[in-house]
């Protein structure tokens, strides 16, 4: 028994750790990649949501100076012109390079702008996480003042 014992030990003690320290290594660099990618591409994805939504608006604004002169002048109602304000609005988001606009009301003196827009990741594509999808809307009033 003494015998089987010490052998045991002698094999414990020979016991190639060779390797662990690469496994480690290793998995700490596919831990780092994922939070570096978290970092940069889901900065990337904040500052075009932000751009989209100042496009967003900026679009409703445009749209929203397309007051209907003939209301105006007739009973000094400040009024939409419903497709020129939405031709407008629209207008400028294209010209800006969005595709997925989408115009959900144009009700009295206000309009409000939709838009959809995807974002590619870089580093995150490396997990399987390729793009991501960002969205805005504005709504503006007309004013005559």
């Amino acid at each position: 028994m003494r015998r089987l014992v010490s052998a045991v030990r002698a094999r414990l003690a020979r016991r190639d750790e060779g390797g662990t320290a690469t496994v480690f290594v290793v998995g700490f660099a596919v831990v780092l990649l994922a939070c570096a990618g978290l970092v940069i591409d889901g900065g990337n994805a904040i500052n075009a949501r932000m751009k989209l939504a100042d496009d967003v608006e900026q679009a409703a604004r445009a749209g929203a100076q397309e007051i209907d002169i003939e209301a105006l002048r007739s009973s000094d109602v400040v009024r939409l012109d419903g497709r020129a304000a939405e031709a407008r609005a629209r207008g400028y988001l294209n010209a800006l390079g969005y595709g997925r606009v989408t115009i959900p009301a144009v009700t009295g003196d206000s309009i409000t702008v939709h838009a959809e827009d995807v974002t590619t990741t870089k580093l995150l594509s490396l997990i399987g996480v390729d793009d991501f999808d960002i969205a805005a809307t504005a709504t503006a009033q007309a004013v005559t003042q």
